[in-house]
């Protein structure tokens, strides 16, 4: 007995060894593909939280920028409003096209005369704002990204911190988690990176038709489920959480609706 357990050990190790290997490949084509997927559009990315009472306030003031968004010299804006979850209210995002120009004296001056972008501190409209964030990220082509964003009303935003020389495996994880999706036959993330501003590393937007579309994906068979996650690289759909897990110090979880 104790013969047959050291050959079994001597046996299992090279099996371990070439499950990791494998698993480590599977790291490699997946990096890949998110390589080929690209990242290097700029976008503005605003997270605000209105002051009690002011909330219908802020959305009119945010939706008139964003019907007068040409003479602010920006791109449309998609305007988010909190459904469940995290702690702010409305999300504010739109493309950058050049970072020297967009933060340029003439072109600060030029959004400063609207509603809500670029207003000076303590001026009326952050008198309306209780908590405000913003950062600047890159993202996912602005054809592809626009096209989604007029196509469908409702979000899944996750907000990450990863572990201090976990940012490069998390955005990983973000792309191995899109080729799961895209295996399961769902729409995959638009994945962004921090730039500069905000404390977080990574955020994600998954788009739906509405809170039907978003939870359809419970009736993926389990076996279906685990066999698109290892091939995504995971060990296995039951994997995927526990995995991102060791990435992250810190995840915000949100359902949000198109304002209109």
């Amino acid at each position: 007995m104790i013969f047959w357990n050291s050959v079994k050990k001597e046996l299992d190790y090279p099996l371990k060894k070439w499950n990791k290997m494998k698993h480590f490949f599977t790291f490699l084509l997946t990096f890949a593909f998110s390589i080929c997927l690209g990242q290097d559009q700029l976008y503005h990315v605003r997270l605000m939280r209105a002051a009690p009472g002011e909330l219908l306030s802020v959305i009119e003031l945010v939706r008139e920028d964003i019907e007068n968004h040409k003479s602010y010299g920006i791109s449309r804006p998609t305007l988010m409003r909190h459904s469940q979850g995290d702690q702010w209210d409305l999300l504010l995002i739109y493309p950058i096209n050049d970072m020297g120009e967009y933060f340029s004296s003439s072109s600060m001056e030029q959004r400063s005369g609207s509603n809500s972008l670029d207003k000076k501190y303590g001026d009326e409209f952050n008198r309306k704002i209780a908590w405000q964030e913003s950062a600047v990220v890159k993202g996912p082509e602005i054809v592809l990204f626009q096209n989604q964003m007029n196509a469908y009303n409702f979000f899944h935003i996750e907000i990450f911190t990863s572990l201090p020389g976990k940012q490069a495996e998390l955005l990983l994880e973000r792309n191995m988690e899109n080729v799961y999706l895209k295996e399961i036959n769902r729409r995959p993330n638009f994945i962004f990176t921090r730039v500069f501003g905000a404390g977080w590393d990574i955020f994600t937007i998954g788009c739906y038709a509405d809170i039907k579309d978003y939870a359809s994906g419970a009736d993926i068979p389990f076996e279906t489920e685990d066999a698109a996650a290892k091939k995504a690289g995971f060990q296995g759909v039951n994997y995927i959480g526990s995995y991102l897990r060791e990435l992250i110090a810190e995840h915000h979880d949100t359902l949000a609706g198109k304002v209109n």
